[in-house]
């Protein structure tokens, strides 16, 4: 028995289990166009049965847009969804988004798409408290000047939260992270244990969260501060499988 299967069956025989997980990258392998972005069905299956079990609670934690990710997904209750990096949960705003954090938001996203407007391949998505340059279809040379000209422009403004991921640069307007929204979420349901799967460096704030009986799964290739490590998103699938059967067993 490997390391990580070890540590499955340890988190199946925990009396209280929270299983979250990112989404693009991890449940969805990830595609040129985020709006073609879709599940696989064997993960999204094992998601849902767990969130049958007893004492068993799912939750998916992504940058996506609450609605978006609703979609995409095909979850609803009993797991619970967490948009826009932990800041949309039911009421879809968060505390400290004002009427002039909106106005820098409207701000930055015309920036954005000034930007995007001179280079090909480069696009602007907007969420409630955040704005994202997508330069994944995006020559390198232009996805690198189209970066350093918004680095510039964002000196503009103050507190706001910058995140580079993978090809993507999501400027937020209030301060959100998904380790908050794992620490929140892992006190709703009073886990005393937690398994997190995630690939990019945003749910590396998840992660950092996390401790023993607790369980971190990197998707993919990168430093991380996961303790486990599968290597795509097919493999995130599978683990998800072998948890369902183990923690099923678990409750007889």
């Amino acid at each position: 028995m490997s390391e990580l299967s070890e540590a499955l069956a340890g988190l199946a025989g925990r009396s209280r289990l929270l299983v979250a997980s990112d989404y693009d990258g991890v449940l969805a392998p990830l595609v040129d166009d985020p709006a073609a972005a879709r599940p696989l069905p064997a993960a999204i299956e094992s998601l849902r049965r767990l969130g049958t079990l007893p004492d068993t609670f799912v939750a998916l934690i992504s940058g996506r847009a609450l609605a978006e990710l609703g979609v995409l997904s095909g979850l609803g209750p009993p797991a619970q969804l967490v948009g826009s990096h932990g800041a949309e949960w039911s009421t879809g705003q968060v505390e400290g988004f004002d009427a002039e954090r909106a106005d820098v938001l409207d701000a930055v996203t015309a920036a954005m798409a000034d930007i995007a407007g001179r280079y090909d391949g480069v696009g602007v998505e907007r969420k409630p408290v955040s704005a994202v340059l997508h330069v994944r279809r995006a020559t390198r040379p232009d996805a690198g000047a189209a970066t350093a000209a918004l680095e510039d422009r964002l000196t503009r403004w103050t507190g706001l939260h910058v995140t580079h991921g993978k090809e993507i640069v999501e400027v937020a307007v209030v301060r959100t992270d998904k380790g908050s929204a794992l620490e929140s979420l892992r006190s709703s349901v009073a886990a005393d244990a937690v398994l997190f799967l995630g690939d990019d460096v945003t749910d590396e704030d998840a992660f950092a969260r996390l401790s023993p009986p607790d369980v971190g799964v990197k998707v993919g290739p990168g430093h991380t501060r996961a303790a486990y490590r599968v290597d795509t998103p097919e493999e995130a699938a599978v683990l998800l499988d072998d948890l369902l059967a183990l923690r099923a067993s678990a409750a007889g």
